[in-house]
């Protein structure tokens, strides 16, 4: 369920973001959020973590131990890091890490993503994208 949400908000979010950037809207386009998008739809699993996290080390363990070899952008790590978070705050509605997405769409923060895993929605996202071959 909560995956659905998230879902459906994002794709609200890149058409009004897409609309605004055809029609030289009121500034819905933002670089750094098409960055964020475009990073997250290069991989199967993408997280955007900070090194020193707790609750991002605990999600990468997570896809670890489930067979699954996410991509991990470190924020702390990347010149454009406080950029990138700015963008994600954006696109989530809240500052938090890790965020995740699968097969290019939103999970969500640690949150949605452990509300997925324990509903049992997330193998079936992870297998969807490629990511699990189970």
């Amino acid at each position: 369920m909560q995956y659905e949400a998230a879902e459906a908000w994002a794709a609200a979010y890149m058409a009004a973001a897409a609309a605004a950037g055809r029609g030289g809207g009121a500034g819905m386009w933002d670089p750094a959020v098409e960055r964020v998008e475009r990073l997250a739809a290069e991989s199967a699993v993408v997280i955007f973590s900070v090194s020193s996290c707790c609750m991002c080390h605990a999600v990468k363990r997570l896809f670890c131990g489930m067979g699954v070899n996410p991509t991990v952008y470190e924020l702390d790590e990347d010149p454009r890091g406080k950029e990138i978070e700015r963008a994600l705050t954006r696109l989530l509605g809240s500052a938090a890490v890790p965020v995740v997405f699968v097969g290019g769409k939103l999970v969500g923060a640690m949150d949605r993503v452990m509300a997925s895993h324990i509903n049992g929605t997330l193998v079936p996202l992870l297998k969807e994208a490629g990511a699990l071959w189970l």
